[in-house]
């Protein structure tokens, strides 16, 4: 097989390789533009599981690079004036130089034809003398622009600014990131050793703090030395370096592109590396992704019966692992990117939130890595919380006015549709009791309607009847009786997704026969198969408006602990609040703040007559999922903001569900944040919901700050003591399990203990 790579990089140099040690009989030719040994950039990251594959595809040059590296295994953090460390993160750094002249050597000695100093115009002009052309040229591949329109990439440039330099300062005791606020606003650095004498440093700024600098109008010479200065404590007198010799002036600095490439292949043209896709350098991913996709190439090639065959499985198991690390890429740099709302986080909460930035380390996963770290940042946090030390955050205790939950877990609200003429039966005294029983601090109600044609469907529960009251006082009244839960009942009004079928009939479909006339904002369908409702009169408001009061006042009678409104997912309330459902020309349609003056009018009428020392949330949709033409997640934060201002005392953050052109980006934890956001932009309190599974879910989210609260839906239909069985996993020995189920919990607890034993030997 006759083979040209297109690009001498890391990626072109380990597929060739990798082919030759698969079959030395092929031809393979690496062209490089750039001479043997010139280089960009500093030092290259690769973590042990990289090594692992490295290993076993070629060790003889795996251990030449081994030999090379210099290892850590600590992160420290920089910041506020305290210096934070953890362990057991297990990284080692090379120069990207010193590996590529490894890689060369290793190419010669298995018969690679390397020709440096040599460019080449097009793809195209190779591929009759060649059967694969691999474009590995880089992050700015002129072959992926060559195939724009068959590759298709996709380009996010991202905002933040950022210049490679480097440093003969030591950090060889840990990678280390750095934050120090500026005149001109934060600056923060990427740190880390990769030989004897030299280190990475990535300076990192927002555009904002860049323009106040003046580094467009600054020579290269001029930027470094600023960079010095504002770094200067942390270099013990050494320089900053730049060997970006061919830049000038501002050109040192970039934006990071993230590309992602639709297709990697066309005919016998192939991409690798960066030009296929990109991996954000502050999880170390770019070199990984190269390695790993060089190997997958190269197997392919010889376990497939055609070129295409190889391709095409190349493409689609390489392209989905990418997706993933570019997911937990995104997740890194949109942290940093955002990173000016966490910097007055105490220096522990800090560390681990930047510690669990990318969602790849987990709670668990940090105590695997350092269980003496992880343990006092957990005690820290049940310290602020007034908990008990040895306790995980979900276990920690949460005041909201004079209601006091024991831990932070909360059963969402999920609709049952068991309700005869509204009534909470039978069915919804088991159900909700049993989570009371189960462990969870708060347990939420389904939404309460506030009127018969407030309904979603005709097995929703009400509360605008005297058997409704007199329903759910009989299941308050038991929970306060019998377990420490608190309960929230959520009210609401179905507007224009009203008088459909039950969940397990067809979601959001008209009634077979009986439908009732609809309200909203506006006269806009849920959808096209859904009735048209009618746009609310001042007197239609005034009605709903006195609903919900005597919603809110028959709760407090029936001894409920706490009252939702329900503002989102497309029901009535959020109706006047997005914009795709709201198109009125009066006072309450146009600008956010009219969108929002009827649902303050009734959350302010509800506040009124519920008692004052007792909270209340407010549910909203923080992302409408349909881009600018609703309501994004910065318009959430007003939105909370204003509700917030109004006396809500914890925002209740979810997201979606208020438009049928909605296009939402799932996930685990897909939803918390738009309640990091939320939170630590404006010192709201919030609750994060939304495919949330895991106690380490709820414990990475509580310990780095993105939600006071958590509430767990799903899990909890599955297992209505999710949280007690959660405490004996972790361990717990404190949480407080209803007295005739002591043998239970002492059975669990051994049987856990087995486990245990049997996992350690």
């Amino acid at each position: 097989m006759k083979v040209i790579c297109l690009g001498g990089g890391p990626a072109g140099l380990y597929f060739a390789i990798s082919m030759k040690l698969r079959d030395p009989g092929h031809e393979v030719v690496v062209l490089e533009r750039n001479r043997a040994n010139d280089t960009f950039g500093w030092g290259v990251v690769l973590s042990d599981d990289a090594l692992e594959q490295m290993q076993e595809n070629d060790p003889q040059s795996t251990e030449a690079i081994r030999s090379n590296f210099a290892y850590w295994d600590d992160i420290a953090v920089e910041h506020n004036g305290t210096r934070t460390v953890s362990g057991g993160h297990g990284f080692a750094g090379i120069g990207r130089k010193a590996m590529l002249i490894l890689l060369q050597q290793r190419a010669r000695e298995l018969g690679v034809d390397l020709r440096f100093e040599t460019e080449f115009k097009t793809a195209e002009e190779y591929r009759k003398d060649y059967d694969i052309v691999v474009g590995c040229d880089g992050i700015n591949s002129a072959v992926r622009a060559e195939y724009e329109d068959k590759f298709r990439p996709d380009i996010d440039v991202r905002e933040c600014k950022f210049i490679w330099l480097g440093t003969h300062q030591k950090f060889d005791d840990a990678f280390t990131f750095i934050f120090e606020k500026t005149e001109h606003g934060w600056m923060w650095a990427h740190v880390y050793q990769f030989d004897d004498q030299t280190a990475t440093f990535i300076v990192e700024c927002q555009q904002d703090t860049w323009d106040n600098w003046g580094f467009e109008d600054m020579s290269k010479e001029e930027t470094v030395e600023t960079c010095r200065k504002v770094f200067e404590k942390y270099l013990d007198g050494h320089e900053l370096i730049s060997n970006a010799a061919h830049l000038r002036g501002s050109a040192v600095w970039m934006n990071f592109p993230r590309v992602i490439c639709e297709t990697w292949h066309h005919e016998n043209v192939v991409l690798m590396g960066d030009a296929a896709a990109t991996g954000h350098f502050s999880i170390g991913s770019g070199s990984r992704l190269a390695f790993d996709s060089a190997i997958a190439l190269a197997e392919f090639l010889h376990s497939e019966p055609t070129t295409t065959q190889a391709f095409e499985r190349y493409q689609e198991e390489r392209r989905l692992e990418v997706l993933r690390l570019q997911s937990a890429a995104r997740n890194s740099l949109e942290w940093f990117e955002r990173v000016e709302r966490y910097l007055d986080m105490d220096p522990v909460q800090f560390n681990y939130s930047l510690l669990t930035r990318s969602q790849r380390i987990s709670h668990e996963n940090l105590r695997l890595r350092d269980p003496d770290w992880l343990g006092s940042a957990e005690d820290w946090f049940q310290a602020q919380a007034g908990g008990e030390p040895g306790r995980a955050p979900m276990f920690a205790p949460y005041k909201l006015r004079d209601m006091t939950l024991a831990n932070r877990v909360v059963v969402s609200p999920m609709a049952q549709y068991k309700s005869i003429d509204g009534i909470p039966g039978d069915w919804h005294f088991t159900h909700y009791a049993e989570r009371a029983k189960g462990g969870a601090a708060l347990v939420y109600t389904e939404m309460a309607c506030v009127s018969p044609t407030g309904r979603i469907t005709l097995g929703c529960p009400g509360l605008y009847a005297p058997e409704h009251e007199a329903g759910w006082k009989r299941l308050t009244d038991f929970v306060h009786a019998e377990t420490q839960a608190k309960l929230c009942c959520q009210i609401g009004h179905s507007g224009r997704k009203g008088s459909t079928q039950l969940g397990w009939e067809v979601m959001d479909a008209p009634l077979k026969d009986g439908n009732w006339d609809l309200i909203s904002a506006s006269d806009i369908p849920w959808s096209p198969n859904n009735a048209t409702p009618r746009p609310m009169t001042r007197a239609d408001m005034d009605e709903v408006t006195a609903q919900f009061v005597a919603s809110a006042q028959m709760a407090n009678r029936a001894g409920f602990d706490m009252i939702e409104l329900h503002a989102a997912h497309g029901y009535l309330i959020s109706s006047f609040i997005s914009p795709k459902s709201n198109t009125r020309d009066d006072d309450y349609g146009g600008s956010l703040e009219n969108r929002l003056r009827y649902p303050l009018e009734v959350f302010n009428a509800m506040r009124a007559v519920w008692p004052a020392e007792k909270p209340m949330s407010v549910r909203i949709s923080a992302n409408d999922w349909v881009g600018d033409d609703g309501v994004t997640p910065e318009e959430a934060v007003e939105i909370a903001k204003a509700f917030s201002d109004a006396g809500a005392d914890i925002i209740d953050v979810s997201a979606g569900q208020t438009s049928i052109d909605a296009d939402p980006v799932y996930g685990r934890m897909f939803q918390t944040p738009f309640s990091d956001q939320i939170k630590n932009e404006t010192g709201i309190a919030t609750m994060a919901v939304g495919n949330i599974y895991e106690t380490d879910h709820v414990n990475s989210i509580l310990m780095a700050g993105r939600a006071d609260l958590v509430a767990i839906g799903r899990p909890h239909l599955a297992d209505p003591y999710w949280t007690l069985h959660a405490a004996v996993e972790l361990g717990d020995m404190q949480a407080t399990w209803p007295l005739p189920y002591d043998a239970g919990r002492d059975q669990a607890r051994r049987l856990a203990e087995k486990a245990q034993e049997v996992i350690r030997v």
